[in-house]
């Protein structure tokens, strides 16, 4: 099930910018300990973007609960486009 990584086509060059955000972020907010680290994160979000999958088949894949999947994923979208998520 963590087909993703291998068959998502997004370059490194958008997952660590990406990554990058939630990192300062997560500094900037004093952030306490998460499952995923903001590269996980990051690649979580870009899966539920590009792919559409359901929170529940994301989390499976990253091997994490339906809440860990999308608490991240509607902190990270900005509003305006959480009212069609």
């Amino acid at each position: 099930m963590l087909l993703y990584r291998s068959c998502l086509p997004l370059s490194r060059r958008t997952l660590n910018p990406a990554a990058r955000t939630i990192r300062v972020h997560r500094k900037n907010t004093g952030s306490r300990w998460r499952r995923l680290d903001p590269a996980q994160q990051a690649l979580l979000v870009l899966v539920h973007l590009y792919k559409g999958g359901t929170f529940t088949q994301i989390a499976a894949g990253f091997d994490v609960g339906t809440t860990t999947a999308w608490r991240p994923t509607v902190r990270s979208i900005p509003a305006s486009t959480n009212a069609t998520v």
